[in-house]
């Protein structure tokens, strides 16, 4: 027979193993997680301790300090929302200062679609064939980025602008090409070959991307 220890540690192997390759369908009709509980071990509360507030959010109804940086975002996960929990989904408010950029990255679980809800965004993603799909979206336009691709975003009207992204996947995931490469422990003998820098260049880029 299999110990019991060795039995819980494969449930607990398998739970994680299965919240990180993809979101399995529900199997309630919600489940607002129980704060005293770790997040390995689902458990919801009990449906008549369940109120509309939990499936309400109000932290995106105003925009986020764009001013310092020209770009600002404000994600919705069920960390922050518990009504999202084992829905399979999460969204974003994205706000844009004159020029801002979202710069390039994505994210390796999900596919976003991302709707202007005022201004002009240069918006596109590349293919794994390193073809550019990129065009001008004005107010009221919507783009989808295919799970895992490079994408981008940048402000190119005269006032500022707003996009709000949603995911199908409650953790999405994301990766910034930027910080990525030039703020983590990559070797710097590799950066300057990779990308015909010098190594002061390859400094200046590391201290800007560098998490602080």
């Amino acid at each position: 027979m299999i110990p019991s220890q060795m039995i819980v540690f494969l449930v607990i192997f398998l739970q994680s193993y299965l919240v990180l390759a993809y979101d399995p369908d529900p199997v309630h009709d919600y489940c607002i997680p129980r704060a005293e509980f770790s997040s390995i071990f689902l458990s919801c509360k009990n449906s008549s301790l369940v109120t509309v507030e939990d499936f309400i959010y109000s932290g995106i109804k105003d925009p986020g300090n764009f001013k310092h940086t020209g770009f600002s975002s404000i994600p919705v996960s069920s960390t922050v929302f518990p009504g999202l929990n084992t829905l399979g989904m999460s969204f974003v408010r994205a706000d844009f200062d004159v020029d801002g950029v979202n710069v390039p990255h994505f994210h390796p679980r999900a596919t976003e679609t991302a709707f202007v809800l005022e201004g002009k965004i240069y918006s596109g993603f590349v293919d794994s064939g390193s073809r550019v799909f990129a065009k001008v979206l004005e107010k009221g336009e919507v783009m989808v980025f295919p799970k895992g691709l490079v994408h981008f975003q940048m402000n190119v009207g005269d006032t500022a602008a707003t996009i709000l992204g949603s995911f199908n996947s409650q953790n999405p995931g994301l990766v910034k090409i930027p910080s990525a490469i030039f703020g983590t422990g990559i070797k710097e003998e590799l950066l300057i070959k990779a990308f015909g820098l010098s190594d002061k260049e390859i400094a200046k880029l590391r201290k800007k991307f560098v998490p602080q």
